[in-house]
């Protein structure tokens, strides 16, 4: 009996280190994640008050918060000068205060905006879209303007958009978008759209700014803007839609001065288009100017030969849309400009021409200094001819096959530049693929408002092929490289075969723009249509 009782005492001590093995194997679990976002407990003074006259206000949670970009996240509308203090900044705390220092407009509904920087500082659970609001005057104002912003070109909307409304007072003109801050203020959601709430009745400018530097007024050279040509009045059902675009900068002539031996720059901003330059100092009969838009900046280069000139300076007239400046640039001796010419690509497509660009203008081109020999060494024919345009530029054309290799040897003479000057011995290459490495697409557009351009884009909104259509009918896209693109559709309204951006003062809105849904998939070696109907 005592033996019996023995052996169930030690197999119960077994059961039990074995349990307690097993046991120690796992890990604590600390309990259940937190995902309960901060409540709110107080308001000093308390949210929706009237008559609001205090300089700070505090906000309590039931738990520590911290304030997640802070900067970025809170609108205050309408907007304050100086703008108010909002802390914690960095550390965490169980309240908000708000210092304000401005002194309030009367019988007026502010409201801050917190959108998601409200944070419990343990996880990291936000407290979306608190507003905190409070009028000076006796009532709440509670009337609102929703609706949506889109990019007027590009197929995805920037994020974090400031919608705007400027009160249309007797104070109010068409400027006050590039001075003054508006009435109130609201910002873009994840699907860009708006609501500004608690505003007062009355006639609005609306307007959205997608800004470099947020202060709510508009700097047209960096900003984006979207506005409603017509004012709006509030109250209203109107759900409205705005287009974002980057308006082409107004013609300003910036400076004019030597860049080289021979070449004066002159400096401008917007459409060259609208700039032409005189050369009003008497020189003698056989001096020869021309003018040629620089590659990569905004400067008009004005290029004098003979380059040796027996003055000083040289006075000019440039004339814009709006203005005359008369302008005198000191000669200096500077070092002379070296011809130099590239080949713009070395991979053509059939049919294409081989381009080859010039720093300084072309005077003549000579085919008869062009070799051009295959990968089976076989000689072709070319003709090399200046662009009709620009003079820095020249076509090389010659027949192309597929799947071919091809070397380019010119020899001096090929180019001669606008001082006479002529090439050294240059060489290039170029190549062809299999035909069969490309895919084509026949496109169908529905109704359409012609003239269109309509463009083959990659993801990242660079052009692959675009065609200009005056009418309806099918439209061939041969020779596409193999991958996924979209289709973009520019409405030409004004038939200058490019798309306009608006134009803020001039009241022009831009020219509309439509993408297919749809991505479209282009394989190697395989044709198919597509049909794409726009929408009225």
């Amino acid at each position: 009996m005592q033996r019996r009782i023995f052996n169930i005492i030690v197999l119960g001590i077994v059961a039990a280190l074995i349990l307690l093995r097993c046991a120690n194997r796992g890990t604590a679990s600390g309990g259940e994640k937190d995902t309960t976002p901060p409540v709110i407990v107080k308001e000093v003074p308390e949210n929706f008050s009237t008559n609001f006259a205090a300089d700070e206000i505090k906000i309590y949670f039931d738990e520590y918060i911290k304030l997640k970009n802070i900067q970025r996240q809170l609108i205050v509308s309408p907007p304050m000068n100086p703008e108010p203090e909002v802390t914690p900044l960095g550390t965490a705390s169980k309240y908000i205060t708000i210092r304000i220092y401005d002194t309030l407009q009367p019988n007026t509904t502010y409201a801050f905006n917190f959108g998601e920087s409200i944070q419990d500082n343990n996880e990291g659970n936000s407290f979306p879209f608190y507003r905190y609001v409070f009028s000076t005057g006796p009532t709440i104002d509670s009337l609102a303007v929703k609706g949506v912003v889109t990019d007027a070109f590009e197929r995805e909307t920037p994020e974090l958009i400031s919608v705007l409304l400027h009160e249309v007072d007797s104070t109010y003109n068409d400027s006050i978008i590039y001075k003054q801050p508006p009435k109130y203020i609201g910002v873009t959601d994840s699907l860009s759209q708006f609501s500004i709430e608690n505003i007062k009745e009355g006639q609005y400018l609306l307007t959205a700014l997608k800004e470099e530097n947020t202060n709510y007024t508009y700097q047209a050279k960096r900003d984006k803007l979207a506005y409603r040509s017509a004012f709006i009045t509030v109250p209203s059902d109107t759900a409205y839609v705005l287009k974002l675009f980057q308006q082409q900068p107004d013609f300003k002539f910036v400076r004019a001065r030597q860049l080289a031996h021979g070449r004066i720059g002159f400096g401008y901003e917007g459409d060259l288009n609208a700039m032409s330059v005189k050369l009003l100092s008497e020189v003698h009969d056989s001096l020869e100017f021309i003018t040629s838009k620089a590659s990569k900046t905004d400067t008009l280069n004005f290029w004098l030969k003979p380059k040796e000139i027996d003055l000083d300076s040289l006075k000019f007239e440039v004339t814009g849309p709006t203005q005359i400046d008369t302008v005198t640039v000191r000669i200096k001796n500077m070092d002379s400009d070296s011809l130099s010419i590239k080949a713009a690509t070395s991979s053509l497509k059939l049919g294409e021409i081989l381009n080859f660009n010039s720093n300084i203008p072309l005077k003549s081109v000579n085919s008869d200094k062009v070799k051009i020999m295959d990968k089976d060494s076989t000689l072709l024919n070319s003709i090399l001819s200046l662009d009709t345009i620009d003079a820095k530029n020249a076509h090389l054309k010659f027949n192309l096959t597929e799947d071919n290799n091809y070397q380019i040897t010119l020899l001096p003479g090929a180019f001669t530049d606008f001082y006479d000057v002529q090439n050294d011995t240059l060489t290039a290459r170029a190549n062809t693929k299999l035909l069969s490495s490309y895919g084509d697409i026949r496109l169908n557009i529905r109704n359409a408002t012609y003239p269109i351009i309509v463009q083959i884009v990659t993801k990242n909104g660079e052009v692959e092929a675009e065609h200009i259509a005056k009418s309806s009918g099918p439209i061939d896209f041969v020779s596409l490289t193999p991958a996924n693109y979209f289709i973009r559709v520019i409405f030409d309204s004004n038939n200058n075969g490019k798309y306009d951006a608006g134009h803020f003062l001039n009241k022009i809105q831009p020219e509309r723009v439509s993408y297919a849904q749809d991505l479209l998939e282009v394989r190697a070696d395989w044709s198919r249509i597509v049909d794409f109907t726009l929408e009225d």
